[in-house]
């Protein structure tokens, strides 16, 4: 039977499907909703059964079933209890068995700490009043791009210095590189219209910009990879900048990879490279290798776009991130985009992904710091990506220097996601990321953007709530501000990296 163990390659389920038969009224809804083969209809016995080992607990079946006859839950490990090796036998078994390293998806789930969490906000009482955002503006407007050293105005007033080009927020908040490709087309088309309504951008992400999308010209940001997938001049003439991809918080040090299934008949168009075949993005660019070579690249997209747009270099979140970023804005970038390990991915090595990297907390802190020492921090605008999950950690995020963010995982639960993490299978069964045309129905680009337009409105309003409590009408006053931050919970050295006082003082 089909449902058989293969004793060479068993390895127990993640997942128990508890199905109450009783009240299970064989609609066969969780059948066909399965994306990953782990139910099936026996006819012969009038019963639906789970083969749990295929089970990627995405919670389809249970969100579905409508006599809520089923649960699933986690198992606990088989193995006996070891604390040095929990975590690390079913890995180990699954290579033996397998043959390969295992590609994971989503963010690095290991239980680093989160030093969002281990960070208060301060609050006005008397000698600074607070402010009460509803009866009384707030401004949260940015503006991503180089600035001048100071401004000169003409005798009647209007600006005599030139400005280099600049991107307008209506709040710092911006959807992260995404591609076509890793999401399909109707999330793309939700990031979009979500974006245009808000008045903010969503990245393209590494795969070209379908046609179609052309649309959403004003409120889109291009990207640039090592591998130059769909990059060609009216792809850069529809972005308001453009995004050159060092690094990646998800997988830093290595390159992208799209499977083959995924590329579909309209992915190749948009990729211009071959239906069906692997789309690789090499870890670095073959004409990168040093900053002066970054600086051509940089300049050479300034004059493809007659120096319109403000170029964008995202690089992961590392060890020397802050000697990197110094030298990424004396190449003459115009904004830094810093990507911390705890980043969405598509697809990415285990091993890369739980072990490599370090949080976008620490590296938006030093980068910070060290461009203000070098008294270059005003050349250049910074957003901080990877790990930002809620409202306060945005205000946080400005307040240890960011000017805006980017958010991947978030935007992409508000649509729908469970976090099943088989984002590279291309099976998922909510249509997020999925090619498969049956599966990316699932998704409705007109309810799932309202969805995206609720949660931004919403964190809008949140950080209007804090900033009033802090006594701040503009988030250009918390930018860079740790002063209005406090540690709870961590060393000296913490404190120390992030620039903040511990609570209390």
């Amino acid at each position: 039977m089909k449902w058989m163990k293969n004793a060479k390659t068993y390895t127990p389920p993640d997942f128990a499907v508890i199905r109450d038969d009783e009240r299970c009224i064989r609609c066969k809804a969780c059948v066909e909703q399965c994306s990953f083969d782990a139910t099936f209809y026996d006819e012969d016995l009038d019963k639906v059964w789970n083969w749990e080992a295929k089970c990627v607990g995405c919670d389809r079946c249970a969100a579905i079933c409508p006599v809520e006859a089923i649960t699933i839950k986690k198992r606990e490990t088989p193995y006996r209890y070891n604390y040095s090796w929990y975590g690390h036998i079913d890995g180990l078994k699954k290579r033996a068995a397998f043959g390969g390293t295992p590609v994971v998806s989503m963010g690095n789930d290991k239980p680093y700490p989160v030093y969002w969490d281990h960070m208060l906000l301060n609050a006005s009482q008397v000698t600074n009043p607070s402010i009460d955002p509803l009866r009384e503006p707030m401004e949260l407007k940015t503006f991503l791009g180089r600035k001048p050293d100071f401004v000169e105005f003409k005798k009647d007033g209007s600006l005599k210095t030139k400005l280099t080009p600049q991107i307008e927020l209506n709040i710092p908040i911006m959807f992260s590189a995404m591609s076509y490709g890793a999401l399909s087309y109707n999330v793309i088309e939700s990031l979009g219209k979500a974006a245009q309504e808000v008045g903010t951008f969503y990245n393209s992400g590494e795969g070209g910009l379908n046609k179609d999308h052309y649309k959403f010209k004003g409120n889109v940001i291009v990207q640039v990879a090592s591998g130059r997938f769909g990059v060609h001049k009216p792809y850069l003439d529809v972005g308001s900048a453009i995004e050159i991809k060092i690094g990646q918080g998800a997988k830093p040090g290595i390159g992208g990879h799209l499977p083959g299934e995924k590329v579909s008949q309209t992915i190749s168009e948009t990729r211009m490279m071959p239906e069906g075949s692997d789309a690789i993005s090499p870890a670095p660019h073959h004409d990168v290798y040093s900053i002066e070579d970054l600086r051509q690249l940089i300049y050479a997209l300034k004059e493809a776009t007659e120096y319109t747009k403000p170029i964008i270099v995202k690089i992961a979140a590392v060890h020397n991130v802050a000697a990197i970023a110094s030298g990424v804005v004396r190449a003459g970038a115009d904004i830094i985009s810093i990507d911390g390990f705890k980043g969405g991915t598509g697809a990415s090595p285990q091993i890369v992904r739980d072990n490599i990297g370090i949080p976008i907390e620490l590296a938006l802190a030093v980068v910070d710091e060290r461009l203000r020492q070098e008294g270059i921090r005003q050349q250049v605008s910074i957003i901080a990506g990877g790990g930002i999950r809620c409202s306060t950690d945005v205000v946080k995020a400005i307040a240890l220097g960011a000017d805006a963010v980017y958010i991947g995982t978030a935007a992409l639960l508000a649509i729908g996601c469970t976090m099943c993490q088989q984002c590279h299978t291309g099976k998922c069964a909510w249509g997020i990321s999925t090619q498969d045309p049956h599966l990316s129905k699932r998704v409705n680009p007109d309810i799932a953007s309202e969805k995206l337009i609720n949660l931004l409105n919403v964190w809008a309003l949140e950080i209007k709530e804090v900033m009033g409590a802090m006594g701040i009408n503009s988030i250009e006053s918390l930018k860079g501000n740790r002063l209005n931050l406090r540690a709870v919970g961590l060393s000296e050295k913490d404190m120390e990296i992030l620039g903040i006082l511990p609570a209390g003082e």
